[in-house]
Parts: C-alpha cells; sequence; structure tokens
C-alpha cells in the first residue's frame, strides 16, 4: 500500500532504490501522501519528531553518524521554515540532508489560504539545489522528468561532496487516499565528473622545493587511516608542521592538536617569523580564532586549499590555487615529488606545544572549581569509543586547550557555529549509533534545544553534560560584552534556570555535581548503562569563569617571555 500521489510514490521508491533508509517526519495534513508512503515503506525507518526545527537537527545527527542521506519532511505553511537552521548548518558542515517539503496547490499561494506561503526556493542560499515537482504526473513524459528530477536531487545530497537539497512538492486534496501499487521510479546515475587539472603537480613541486617553512592546517572532519598515516609522514619533514584541532578527528603526537595555547605562547615579535611560507588545509570548519587571526595578520606566500568540489574557501585572504581532490588522493599523488629541505620550522612549533602543556597543566592544577577545570576533569574521564558531542560557544572552545584523546571522535555543528540544535543532532547520532554519545553543552545552548527532548526516539546511550554557570559565559570572555551597561540582560542573558525540572518532565535521569568531589562521585553512575537517557548538571561560578580563562591565557604568555 502506498499514496495515491505518484509523486509521493515515487519519491519513496527511488530513496529505496538509491539505497536510503531513514526519514523523520514532523505531522501535519498536507504531507500526508509523503507519510503514507515512506511510513508504507517496508525498508524505510520512519521517525516522527513534533518540532520541525529539532527534527531537522535530529536528521542531521543520523547523517552524521550513518554517512548516508537522511530525509525530513513536513507540512505546508511555517513549518519549512523552522528547517532553516539545520539546514544552513548542513549545508557548511557538508552534511546530506534530503529537504521534502509539502505545499499547496500553485493556484492556492497567496490568494489568502491558509498554511500556504511561498515556499519554491525558499531555502535557495543554503542548499546544493532546490527542485519543486509538478502537481501530477499525467503521462509518461512527463514521468521521464520527474523521475530524473528525483534522482538528480538524491544523487545531489552526496556528489561531488555532501549537502542539503531541497524538493518542494504540491499536492491537492483529498490527501490521504491509497493504493495498493504505486509508480516505481528508474535508477539514473547523474553524478558528473568534475574537470580535473592535471598542471597543478608541477606547480606544486616548485613551490615545496623553495619552502622552507611549510604549515598544514586541518579542519573538521573525519579522514581515513591512510590519511593519518600520510600525514604522520610529513610530519617528519624538518619544514612542516602540521596543525588539527578536536574536532578534526586526528591522533597523532607529531601534530599541534592545542592550537591556541600554542599561539599564545609565541612571543608577538616572532608572531611573523612562525607564519608559514606555504599553507595548506582542507577539510571544513577551524573554531580557533586566534590561527584565523595569525594568518590574516601574517598571510602565507601561497595558500593551497584542497577540496572534492573545488570550493573557494578563502577564510586567510591568501587562496591562490585550489585543487579539486580529496585529501587522500591529494597526499597520494604527491609523494613522489615531496622532499625534507633544512629548516627548524617544525621543531620550534613542538617545542612551543611542549612548553605550552607544561604550562596549561601547571595553571589547571592549582586553579578553583571552573569551566576550564570541568573540562580538564571531564578529558581525563570520559572513556574510550565515546562519540564526544560539543555545543558552541564555551564547550567546542575549551576543547580544543587539551587537544585530542585517543579513541574519543569528536563533534559539533561548526557549520554555521549557533547554539540551537547541539541537543537535537547529538540525539540522532545516539538514535544511529550504540556507542556512549555524550554531549558537553552550555546551560543556555540546552535550554533553547530544550524540545529535542520532546522525542520518542532518544536512546539510553544519550548522555547530556550541562554546563551551568547561569548565562552566556562566552561573553565574559571575549572583548567588549563585558564593558557595555546592558551585559548581563542582554549579553549574558543572566538566569537562576536549573535542569531538573525539564529532566523530570521527559523522563531523564538527573544528575548534578556543583564540584570537584561531586563530580568524581557521580560521573561513574552518570555514564553507566541506564534504561534511560541521563542528564549531569554541573554548576559553575559564571562570575569566575571569565577571569580564570582571561589568567589562563595570560599565564601561558608569560611563558613566552
Amino acid at each position: 500500500m502506498t499514496s495515491d500521489k505518484k509523486t509521493a510514490a515515487l519519491l519513496a521508491d527511488l530513496f529505496v532504490k538509491k539505497g536510503l533508509q531513514y526519514i523523520v517526519i514532523s505531522p501535519g495534513s498536507r504531507n500526508a501522501p509523503l507519510i503514507i508512503a515512506f511510513t508504507n515503506h517496508p525498508e524505510i525507518t520512519a521517525l516522527s519528531v513534533v518540532d520541525e526545527r529539532s527534527a531537522a537537527f535530529f536528521a542531521m545527527g543520523i547523517a552524521q553518524s550513518t554517512g548516508k542521506t537522511v530525509a525530513v519532511a513536513c507540512t505546508s505553511g511555517s513549518a519549512p521554515l523552522n528547517y532553516a537552521p539545520a539546514i544552513a548548518e548542513a549545508y557548511y558542515q557538508k552534511i546530506p540532508l534530503l529537504v521534502l517539503t509539502a505545499d499547496r496547490p500553485p493556484s492556492m499561494i497567496d490568494i489568502g489560504d491558509g498554511q500556504a506561503i511561498r515556499q519554491e526556493k525558499v531555502f535557495a542560499n543554503y542548499v546544493k539545489s532546490s527542485k519543486q515537482l509538478p502537481l501530477e504526473i499525467k503521462g509518461h513524459g512527463e514521468y521521464i522528468t520527474v523521475n530524473k528530477m528525483i534522482n538528480e536531487s538524491i544523487d545531489e545530497t552526496f556528489f561531488p561532496e555532501p549537502g542539503p537539497v531541497h524538493i518542494n512538492i504540491p499536492f491537492d486534496e483529498p490527501l490521504y487516499q491509497t493504493v495498493d501499487t504505486g509508480m516505481e521510479g528508474t535508477l539514473i546515475d547523474t553524478r558528473k565528473i568534475l574537470k580535473q587539472d592535471y598542471k597543478w603537480k608541477e606547480r606544486f613541486k616548485k613551490l615545496w622545493l623553495k619552502s622552507n617553512k611549510v604549515m598544514l592546517l586541518v579542519g573538521q572532519g573525519f579522514y581515513s587511516a591512510n590519511v593519518t598515516s600520510l600525514l604522520e609522514s610529513l610530519s617528519r619533514f624538518p619544514q612542516v608542521t602540521i596543525l588539527s584541532e578536536t574536532t578534526s578527528n586526528l591522533n597523532s603526537v607529531s601534530f599541534i592538536d592545542c592550537i591556541d595555547n600554542v599561539l599564545t605562547v609565541i612571543k608577538d615579535e616572532d608572531l611573523k617569523e612562525n607564519s608559514p611560507e606555504l599553507l595548506i588545509t582542507f577539510g571544513n570548519a577551524v573554531v580557533s580564532k586566534k590561527i584565523k587571526k595569525f594568518l590574516r595578520e601574517n598571510p602565507p606566500e601561497n595558500h593551497w586549499h584542497i577540496s572534492p568540489s573545488g570550493e573557494y574557501r578563502d577564510t586567510y585572504f591568501a587562496l591562490s590555487k585550489v585543487v579539486n581532490l580529496s585529501i587522500d588522493d591529494f597526499l597520494e599523488k604527491i609523494q613522489d615529488i615531496i622532499i625534507g629541505v633544512k629548516s627548524s620550522y617544525a621543531e620550534v612549533w613542538k617545542n612551543m606545544k611542549q612548553k605550552a602543556v607544561v604550562r596549561r597543566d601547571s595553571f589547571i592544577e592549582t586553579t578553583q572549581f571552573s569551566d576550564l577545570k570541568v573540562f580538564k576533569l571531564l578529558s581525563d574521564k570520559i572513556p574510550s569509543g565515546t562519540n564526544l558531542h560539543l555545543g558552541n560557544s564555551t564547550p567546542v572552545r575549551y576543547s580544543q586547550l587539551f587537544g585530542n584523546k585517543s579513541g574519543i571522535k569528536y563533534f559539533s555543528n561548526r557549520g554555521v557555529s549557533g547554539i540551537d540544535g547541539s541537543l537535537s543532532t547529538a540525539s540522532g547520532f545516539a538514535y544511529s549509533d550504540e556507542s556512549l554519545n555524550l554531549i558537553i553543552t552550555g546551560d543556555l545552548s540546552f535550554f533553547y534545544d530544550s524540545n529535542a527532548l520532546m522525542n520518542q526516539n532518544l536512546t539510553p546511550n544519550f548522555k547530556i553534560i550541562v554546563l551551568n554557570n547561569s548565562g552566556g559565559g562566552i561573553f565574559r570572555f571575549i572583548p567588549g560584552p563585558d564593558s557595555t551597561a546592558a551585559f548581563e540582560q542582554y549579553f549574558e542573558a543572566k538566569h537562576s534556570l536549573k535542569a531538573n525540572k525539564l529532566a523530570e518532565a521527559y523522563n531523564i535521569n538527573y544528575f548534578k555535581a556543583e564540584n570537584e568531589a561531586e563530580l568524581h562521585d557521580v560521573f561513574s553512575k552518570f555514564i553507566s548503562k541506564m534504561e534511560r537517557p541521563a542528564l549531569l548538571e554541573i554548576i559553575t561560578p559564571g562570575e569566575e569563569n571569565g577571569k580564570i580563562l582571561r589568567g589562563y591565557f595570560s599565564f601561558l604568555k608569560n611563558a613566552s617571555h
């Protein structure tokens, strides 16, 4: 059984034939044909999430976990607009989503009908492509056209790089009719091979041979064991330093994996001397504002960015070349041309890292209970095999101070870097991955996204740590906000909210820690196996956190004098 609407039946059929499984559906009437077609297909896992904003982030988490395109489907009107934050995040983080929005017939738009807005291309700035299907498939010619449109849309979610694609689907009433056998789709491979630049290698060889200072800066992503091995081989050259972050998910003692710490210990007069002559970048967003400032103020002579889609990402205002290859292919292809040259560049960066780590540990050992101290304690306690999800603002930034821990996978919504869907994304990931999934989030981010808990699909392996410092802690240590008279109300958004009642409302196991001893006592029980998710609220001193972090960087800085 399926919907009698041929476009809906065709979508569900091709969805499965393309090897896809998950769709997250929010309730509605206009999307009834999609609900009927997808929920009645035995090879589709359909999940219901009421809040469309949370639903889209939840779907994004499943896509992160499975590495496959996940669909979301909603009714018409304001419902699609709630998808926008997650779609923008998926676009900039390169996560595959197929966005299906049901719509009124075109004749019903802008005539005063209910739940009828201009939905066609509503996400145009934040999707790889937008398509609108016809109201009906009337003949074979129209079938060929629609079949191709759907094939193209699904292929585009993953090629040449992943991202969201929008299909708007108008439906006329009646909406709930069914047929025993629906319209079947024909598979088409619509992927197009990108034009290759075969002269880049010769140009790169010349740059490599004349560069005594080479920096590879790795953004957010997951990379094969082969990439890690090739990068480790590169790091043995005396002119090469490799900078990564926790969200780069590369683990090697050879890499500089706590960038902000290291940049802080460089003397101001030595900054230019330590900038690269050749900068090579790949991956998605970089968290560190310090490295962006460093490279923008001390630009490399040449910056090459490696991108499968040929994306022109000029983050450091010095981009000179984009190579449209995967990083695996690029590193493999340069193996026969790279050689070492006389240089102390790698050694200088390694020494600065060692100095920064010693000073970091010395400071934290004696500091009071605070956000900084908590992150140190958590970094020691989180077990190997954990998927660690980091909320935006302070959590993802604190994480960078402690580098990668072997056996931990790091995730964060660093596409747009908003606080609005971190909890929902992590819960989607936990749904489709049986490992321990732990999110560390700030209080404002948690309360903002608390509808994530209004989800019947939450799993017991989902663990939530809320750092409650009674407001937007990041505004206490970035320059500017705390010097304004409106700071507490309009920047910090100071509050006295606690998470215990929300946990009770949604049947979430609740734990609390207000000091180091309590954190030690509750942590092992908090991450133990339970029948429901668990939440640990850690209370830290909001007014002190900013002072402590500023003191921390001042302490690191003094190590360079």
